[in-house]
């Protein structure tokens, strides 16, 4: 199993406790080489390796299941962000499962945001760059002619992310854990519009799974 994005298992608590169980091996990748020791410190079985998600050091068809979380939405250009689809193609092997998660230009703050990705990364609403991204239709379409058949998808992240980022901040220099656990149960109801057909606007986030024919 290759996972696209290392930031969350170097900084905060990361996928790679749920993904292990589940594969006889995880390699993780990440651009930056601060980040990668960072996992590697974190978790010695994860397989860390200082990758461009764009030029892949790995052979065709090496991993059965990629889970790529908010990965390509860091690079400028929609090219970079179909480099990095192709590449993810080229290591998945047949009947491989993609797991991808993107940006959600279509809600409304996503949108605003990229307008001005550098000021919201200097007043440290993101802590990273942000980029170009693939609405749901135009992620789909790009699956399909690489070659991919979606079965799923889903829109998530319904809570307005600058307000939740802001009071979780807040909640963690100033409050106790209970009133953060009341927090995050708040977050979590927001996750109720999940089943509007609102969704794909509210959503902070898309996320596809894809087969590989």
């Amino acid at each position: 199993m290759l996972k696209s994005d290392l930031f969350d298992e170097a900084f905060g608590q990361g996928l790679y406790g749920l993904l292990a169980p589940r594969a006889s091996e995880v390699v993780g990748i990440d651009l930056s080489m601060t980040t990668t020791t960072a996992a590697r410190d974190r978790y010695p079985n994860l397989h860390a390796v200082a990758a461009d998600v764009r030029s892949l050091p790995f052979a065709d068809s090496t991993f059965d299941v990629v889970v790529s979380n908010s990965t390509l939405d860091h690079f400028p250009t929609r090219d970079d962000v179909l480099a990095g689809l192709r590449e993810l193609t080229r290591i998945l092997g047949r009947r491989g499962e993609l797991l991808l998660t993107l940006d959600n230009p279509a809600n409304p703050i996503v949108a605003v945001r990229n307008l001005t990705p550098y000021f919201w990364r200097r007043v440290g609403i993101v802590p990273y760059p942000v980029g170009m991204t693939l609405g749901r239709r135009g992620l789909d379409r790009a699956l399909q002619q690489l070659g991919f058949d979606v079965v799923d998808e889903a829109a998530f992240m319904h809570c307005p992310r600058v307000l939740a980022v802001a009071m979780a901040g807040f909640l963690q220099r100033h409050a106790g854990p209970r009133s953060q656990k009341r927090f995050m149960a708040a977050l979590g109801a927001f996750e109720r519009m999940a089943k509007w057909p609102t969704r794909y606007v509210t959503g902070y986030y898309v996320a596809v799974k894809a087969i590989k024919r």
